[in-house]
């Protein structure tokens, strides 16, 4: 086979890789408007209302340092195939959210209420850090881990996210290598610590 040929088959191979990879990147397209449910359905089906509690007053839960309240395919199915999903994000005084990853989609945070530091880490081990007030809207890319963080001691935060997915998917980092029953030897060399600490990271995420 001359080079020309191999360059050729070469090329070929990537382009299959790469569409089968961006088959597996995003969700899969319709071949119909929509999705309908079994039986008899009306607009209810595409209407959620389950945010009403969180942007209308229903504050979060005593002892809870967040909570969030989603509107994805699972809790409304009219998204199913619409590649679109939001969540509500209601931090407590000094509340978290720890750090994660969404496997399948990007991140559009705005913020409604409060103030919130947010960051994510890149590729390159790169921690890109912001404090963001009312109004502000921070993008989160696709796959990186990254956190929001209430600072405030006295007054709550909330926050819309977006989605370019109906199902992102979240892995929280500490419950993936804490709660997961990964071996604790390899947790403890991983983390370059001793048996103790990794035991008290296991106890306190399996709570």
């Amino acid at each position: 086979m001359d080079s020309m040929n191999t360059a050729f088959v070469v090329l070929n191979l990537l382009t299959t890789l790469l569409m089968i990879n961006g088959g597996y990147a995003a969700d899969p397209d319709l071949v119909k408007d929509f999705i309908p449910p079994s039986g008899n359905f009306d607009v209810s089906f595409f209407t959620f209302t389950a945010f009403r509690k969180v942007l209308f007053g229903a504050p979060i839960a005593n002892g809870s340092p967040f909570k969030v309240t989603k509107a994805s395919e699972l809790e409304f199915a009219a998204l199913k195939g619409q590649s679109v999903s939001y969540a509500t994000l209601q931090y407590a005084p000094r509340g978290i959210n720890p750090a994660h990853i969404h496997p399948r989609s990007a991140e559009l945070l705005l913020v409604l209420e409060g103030k919130l530091k947010v960051g994510f880490v890149d590729s390159s081990n790169k921690l890109f850090t912001k404090i963001l007030k009312v109004g502000d809207v921070f993008l989160f890319p696709k796959g990186l881990v990254h956190f929001q963080f209430n600072k405030d001691s006295k007054n709550p935060a909330v926050a819309v996210s977006a989605f370019g997915s109906s199902n992102a998917s979240t892995v929280s980092l500490p419950s993936t290598l804490f709660a997961s029953g990964i071996d604790r030897d390899l947790l403890t060399k991983s983390f370059k610590t001793d048996e103790e600490t990794i035991q008290e990271l296991i106890t306190a995420n399996m709570g």
